[in-house]
């Protein structure tokens, strides 16, 4: 391994962004007690505050110089690439609405025995993540639907949040349309399709043992009958679309397109929504996405972190606690984790993460493909049992509306799918060699 002699002092900005996000979001959550309180912290002015540190660093650049660094970071292919992506992602997600997701899930649950409702709700979780790229979405669309399953069947309410959670953090991890799936592929340069069959191999078998999880809890359930509700079967295919044109491999863009295109025209032709209303849902979508593709802003950061020796730091004491292509995948996971603990938002940690991560591929050896699934599963893990993270959170709000009360960790403990996802990550980290890719250059 070549080793570059870095800069601790590089990091500091790094370090100031995450203090000052997660010293503002203790204090906003726990101190002063504001719902989301981690969510209500301005994200941009803690990019602000780290680029300024960081501009004030190594007096032998100029300003004009560090600018221009900041400017290569941003105009990056890969970053612009993100940015489109995340604004069509938000057009799709405003064109097909919420009640399409509901068409899902109470189809899906007309045709199923109320025994077997909550494991549907998992798989209505997982497909609805998978197809809207969103794990709060998912959330917000059918932790109602689970707690009404809950008070009509006999189920915990705990339960059955908790499963919605669970899938949803599926989709977010697995997603075409997902921001982590997005922020990771591009910044690891490596095709999403690659990246989604990569994963889909670890997240399968979590999946699978969830579902019989929930399945043997059911059956020590009474149980009654399951809600019902109108349906528009039709609405459900932009997301199907969206799916099959992902898996087979077809060009980010195009996919999206087509899933806006035929969203579209259904909403459309069923009059679900007037052309004017479709606009609007458009323009909301994509404004909705304007948080989320700030974190571009990170990669101006990054390049100045990297030009002041802070990476180079970071990478030499990285390879002084992992050995081998294992430790190294490890400690990518860990990374991306640890980022994640401190700004409870799993796009920005992996966005943080991808510089170093694609560093230390290069180091041990590792794809691009497995790094960016790397990225994203560890993220979703930590994201998942996070007690302050969105995920939890709006799931404990929409519970709350309903008149119901619950904790944080009365669904933390039903959160069987991030357990199985880590562990089914350990197992292919330590126990199944990655298979070699002609295309692999890395």
């Amino acid at each position: 391994m070549n080793t570059k002699k870095g800069n601790v002092w590089g990091l500091l900005p790094m370090g100031v962004f995450i203090v000052f996000y997660l010293t503002l979001g203790i204090l906003f959550e726990y101190v002063m007690e504001i719902p989301m309180g981690f969510y209500n912290v301005p994200i941009v002015v803690a990019f602000l505050v780290a680029i300024l540190v960081a501009c004030l660093q190594n007096r032998k650049v100029s300003f004009e110089t560090k600018l221009s660094l900041m400017g290569q970071g941003i105009g990056d292919k890969n970053i612009i690439t993100m940015l489109l992506i995340f604004m069509m992602a938000g057009i799709f997600v405003g064109v097909v609405g919420r009640e399409s997701a509901e068409s899902v899930a109470y189809f899906v649950l007309s045709i199923t025995p109320p025994r077997l409702a909550v494991c549907m709700i998992f798989l209505v979780s997982c497909f609805i993540s998978t197809a809207m790229g969103t794990s709060v979405g998912t959330i917000t669309l059918i932790t109602p639907i689970a707690v009404a399953i809950a008070e009509s069947s006999g189920f915990s309410v705990a339960l059955c949040v908790g499963t919605v959670v669970g899938g949803a953090m599926f989709g977010d991890n697995l997603s075409f349309v997902s921001d982590t799936t997005i922020a990771a592929c591009n910044g690891q340069g490596c095709a999403m399709k690659d990246k989604f069959r990569t994963n889909f191999f670890i997240v399968l078998p979590a999946a699978i043992v969830t579902f019989f999880l929930i399945l043997f809890l059911s059956f020590q359930a009474d149980i009654q009958a399951n809600p019902s509700a109108d349906y528009d079967l039709i609405q459900i295919i932009p997301y199907v679309l969206v799916l099959i044109s992902g898996v087979i491999g077809i060009n980010v863009f195009l996919t999206l397109l087509i899933g806006i295109l035929s969203g579209c025209v259904i909403m459309l032709a069923t009059s679900a929504v007037s052309f004017s209303g479709l606009l609007a849902n458009m323009g909301s979508g994509a404004s909705g996405m304007f948080e989320t593709a700030m974190v571009a802003v990170l990669a101006a950061l990054c390049a100045l972190i990297r030009h002041n020796g802070g990476f180079d730091a970071l990478l030499n004491g990285i390879r002084k606690v992992f050995r081998g292509k294992r430790g190294g995948q490890l400690g990518v996971g860990l990374l991306v984790g640890v980022m994640d603990i401190a700004t409870a938002n799993n796009t920005v940690a992996i966005v943080i993460a991808n510089p170093i991560a694609s560093d230390m591929a290069k180091e041990y050896g590792i794809s691009s493909r497995k790094t960016a699934s790397l990225l994203d599963t560890f993220s979703c893990i930590v994201q998942g049992f996070l007690p302050y993270g969105a995920q939890i959170l709006v799931a404990l709000s929409a519970v709350s509306t309903l008149g119901i009360t619950l904790n944080a960790f009365d669904i933390m403990q039903y959160m069987y799918y991030p357990m199985m996802l880590l562990i089914s990550s350990l197992i292919f980290i330590f126990l199944i060699p990655e298979k070699k890719k002609k295309a692999d250059h890395d």
